[in-house]
């Protein structure tokens, strides 16, 4: 545990505000269309920077960002304004500090493929979720790229999460089936930029070389693009291509 939060510690101590990507997927944007975020009570545990859930505190919802990596909570700080509806918790998302069915939301992203047992995770978000409240899960897809490149450096121990696995989605609605959990969406998207330039982008930082988060020489043609995926994702058979997938499910 030590060493996992030594890790992270220092993943996000070299990050800056305005050098982060947004996640891949707008989780807020798919949440909304199953609930009104005003009023209720949401936790994000793994929170990262916190960004998701300061944008869910932005539409109504008393927010709970919890983390325990103390450099991640004080990066969430940087991007909080005059947010007087979240707190930030430093705690273990396996063992948290709440009384069972407290929130009617819980989500994460980019969290539950960094245990090696899943389901430990889950059970702790069912414990602290009310029934009929939504949990949403949000994970790297199997068939891409990137999985073919973080395995290959995983075998190489040069991957930054040391470990980490992947979901399809089908095995994300099998994991979610064995608990009171009642799939009601799956979605996905592809990174954009893509993620091979945000490699290079990367590879090119460690040389003090600085790229824009964002190519501009396809200009339209780009955007035109973007568009085409925004479309084919709506189809179910391309969740099965896209770089992060997710599951919204209510607790029966």
């Amino acid at each position: 545990m030590k060493d996992a939060r030594n890790l992270w510690d220092r993943f996000w101590s070299q990050k800056q505000p305005g050098a982060i990507y947004p996640p891949v997927t707008d989780i807020v944007q798919e949440l909304i269309k199953f609930i009104n975020p005003e009023n209720k009570l949401a936790l994000e545990p793994g929170a990262g920077t916190g960004r998701d859930g300061i944008r869910l505190a932005r539409l109504g919802a008393n927010v709970f960002l919890l983390d325990y990596s103390t450099k991640s909570l004080n990066l969430a700080k940087k991007y909080l304004k005059n947010e007087n509806k979240v707190q930030l918790i430093q705690a273990d998302a396996l063992h948290t500090p709440f009384k069972d069915e407290t929130f009617d939301i819980v989500f994460h992203q980019g969290l539950l493929e960094h245990f090696r047992d899943p389901s430990s995770l889950i059970k702790e978000n069912c414990r602290i979720l009310k029934k009929d409240g939504l949990l949403i899960i949000d994970v790297p897809q199997t068939f891409h790229i990137y999985t073919l490149i973080k395995n290959i450096l995983m075998f190489l121990k040069l991957w930054f999460a040391g470990w980490e696995r992947q979901f399809t989605i089908d095995s994300l609605k099998r994991l979610i089936k064995r608990y009171d959990l009642e799939p009601l969406y799956f979605y996905g998207d592809w990174s954009r930029p893509g993620i091979i330039y945000k490699i290079i982008r990367e590879i090119f930082l460690r040389f003090r070389i600085y790229l824009p988060m964002y190519p501009k020489f396809f200009g339209r043609l780009t955007e035109n693009f973007y568009e085409l995926q925004k479309s084919l994702i709506k189809k179910r058979i391309f969740l099965y291509t896209a770089l992060s997938i997710g599951v919204i499910a209510r607790k029966k």
